[in-house]
């Protein structure tokens, strides 16, 4: 039977025990870097999900503009220009409470819908395409 030899063995358990470490390490580090990249998306979500919700505020207060120039106007309650000031102030917050409670559905929509498709920001399609 033959015998092993110490000092050989030695170097090849450092080099498997390295090799070992080398592999947690890179496994260490691909997990954050996905962790990382989660929080980007998580962070661009938020953004686009915010994005859409000003949008149809936007869109919640132009519909009721046109919808107030439809209705008669009535002296009783004023129709001097402070008064139709006040009453724009008004309903620029109503849209924007009522797009933030959930409003009509057009946020989800276009998030959903934005959301599938994968869409670059601007500066960094120009980067991407200079490389």
């Amino acid at each position: 039977m033959e015998k092993i030899n110490s000092i050989t063995t030695i170097p090849a358990m450092e080099q498997v025990k390295q090799a070992q470490e080398l592999k947690q390490l890179k496994a260490a580090g691909e997990s954050l870097e996905k962790t990382a990249g989660n929080a980007d998306t998580a962070r661009d979500a938020s953004k686009l999900k915010d994005a859409c919700v000003q949008f149809e505020a936007m869109f919640l207060d132009l519909m009721y503009k046109e919808m107030r120039k439809t209705v008669p106007e009535d002296s009783l309650l004023g129709d001097s220009n402070a008064d139709n000031i006040l009453r724009s102030m008004h309903d620029t917050e109503m849209t924007k409470n009522l797009a933030q409670a959930g409003g009509v559905g057009l946020a989800d929509m276009l998030y959903r819908q934005i959301q599938k498709q994968d869409v670059k920001p601007p500066l960094m399609a120009v980067n991407t395409y200079k490389k």
